[in-house]
């Protein structure tokens, strides 16, 4: 049996052993069972004080998996009408959606991607509606019928309910402050993984049949039996688990701006297409961004197979169907957005939007006097660190593998929940005989970290240090936890010393 298994048993009470004699504790001092204390010393801290932040994380994440199939039920009417013969020109589409909606800015059309869908008309400005949000107007795409219109967020065009639902999510509705707290979550997600990952494969040592399948032990009882669910679990759960800490932060408040700017000195950030037009354009595009669409509710739609001339002060503008088509002889299939000029001098963007395997991310700008493509942006030729963080994200959110994507991600919240109840009680089941009615689970005795050889302590110090520069929450929180831990240990020591009595 390994030296360390004989000096630190699994159903032990985890203190580091000061028995045996020298040539044990050397051996132990060069080994696993060097860092063993200190891995579970971190994996208790971690556990009992970041648990909540991460149950909260997963609760919540576990809500928002199901949102992208309770939201095509809560809004069908919104997002599905029936097939009809032909599509109205996406131009009188766009204007019988102004007509009831003049409010706001047009600021982008998403054209119904499947027969059977609807137009989403965007509008920017609105009052009522966040600076961050936009006004979507549904279009029936065959009879111009506007079937409703609700708010909408981000790239993946979230309704209301998946939008509230991805708030709690990421910040409780708390705004940026609330985001420390996922960001916190998502910094330890990987450590308390990793952590727990070494601690199983060292305690599995007497059934082999179970440790190759890693299944809980069906003869553990008590403390034992939380233990082997607890780490059997964590251990199928592991890789998930590291995948969505690393995810979440690529766009965190603090660790994703480090990470972005990592990418960018590696020249892998995300290519975007230039919106600028030619100079001798600049005289192009409507004050309010809009060129070439019918504004206001009681102008007609237009044909806009001809380029419209400059009269007078009005500027000239290809129109949105001539851009779509431009898109579409450029490999744009659907689904598209189409971004309308944002002022004089710049250019339509049409982008492609969908989100699940095969990824669509090519864009281009066109220029809205001619017609003709300006720029363009290919998704194959993105640099490989950005295609895997729009995979990273995508596969996050749920989008790129559709519902058996957001299955997955239900059952790894739902693993990360169970792992964290365990744990609670492996601790509640740690604490001592007497007055156990009273007392909380026993913690793990301090000085781990002096069991580690210097050669080891010194690069793994260094690499910490790395580490907590690059995702700082999780720097400032284990350096907070090593000051806790010191000011407890010294009180200890504090309270060990005989007072000194007078005469």
């Amino acid at each position: 049996m390994p030296t360390e298994q004989r000096l630190a048993p699994s159903d032990a009470p985890d203190s580091p052993d000061t028995t045996g004699s020298g040539e044990e504790r050397a051996v132990r001092r060069t080994g696993w069972a060097a860092l063993r204390p200190l891995v579970l010393r971190l994996h208790f801290y971690a556990g009992v004080l970041i648990a909540p932040f991460l149950l909260v994380a997963a609760v919540t994440g576990l809500l928002y998996a199901g949102s992208f199939q309770a939201e095509k039920v809560v809004y069908a009417h919104e997002l599905s009408v029936p097939v009809g013969k032909a599509e109205r020109p996406l131009s009188q589409q766009v204007a019988d959606a102004r007509k009831a909606h003049p409010e706001g800015k047009l600021a982008a059309v998403r054209p119904a991607p499947r027969p059977g869908d609807t137009t989403r008309v965007l509008l920017s400005d609105v009052p009522g509606v966040s600076a961050d949000h936009q006004l979507a107007v549904f279009v029936d795409p065959y009879t111009g019928n506007v079937r409703g219109a609700l708010e909408t967020y981000g790239s993946t065009g979230a309704l209301p309910l998946r939008t509230w639902l991805d708030a709690l999510h990421r910040d409780l509705h708390l705004g940026e402050a609330g985001r420390l707290y996922s960001e916190l979550a998502a910094s330890w997600l990987w450590v308390v993984a990793g952590g727990g990952v070494a601690l199983w494969i060292g305690r599995q040592r007497r059934n082999r049949k179970l440790r190759a399948l890693a299944l809980p032990d069906p003869t553990a009882t008590g403390r034992r039996r939380t233990l082997s669910w607890h780490g059997a679990v964590g251990l199928w759960a592991a890789v998930g688990l590291v995948f969505l800490s690393a995810t979440g932060l690529t766009w965190s408040a603090y660790a994703g701006a480090n990470i972005g700017e990592l990418r960018e000195s590696l020249g892998q950030a995300t290519p975007t297409v230039s919106t600028a037009v030619a100079e001798h354009h600049a005289g192009h595009g409507g004050p309010s961004g809009m060129p070439g669409i019918p504004d206001m509710p009681d102008m007609p739609g237009r044909d806009d197979s001809k380029e419209t001339r400059s009269s007078g002060s009005a500027p000239a503008d290809v129109g949105i169907d001539k851009v779509l088509r431009t898109a579409r002889a450029q490999g744009l299939t659907h689904p598209v957005e189409i971004g309308l000029p944002t002022g004089q001098g710049t250019a339509y963007v049409v982008k492609q939007v969908q989100r699940s395997w095969p990824e669509k991310q090519d864009a281009l700008a066109v220029d809205p006097a001619t017609g003709k493509v300006t720029d363009v942006s290919r998704f194959a030729d993105h640099p490989v660190l950005a295609k895997l963080t729009r995979y990273g994200i995508d596969l996050h959110t749920g989008t790129l593998f559709g519902l058996a994507n957001q299955i997955a991600l239900a059952a790894l919240a739902l693993a990360l929940i169970f792992l964290i109840l365990w744990g609670y009680r492996m601790w509640w089941q740690r604490r001592p005989t007497r007055d156990r009615a009273l007392s909380f689970g026993r913690p793990i005795p301090r000085g781990a970290w002096r069991q580690v050889p210097l050669p080891v302590l010194i690069p793994l110090v260094a690499a910490v240090g790395v580490v907590g520069r690059l995702v700082p929450l999780l720097g400032i929180s284990l350096v907070a936890f090593l000051a806790v831990d010191i000011a407890l240990g010294a009180l200890r020591r504090r309270r060990r010393v005989p007072a000194t009595t007078g005469d």
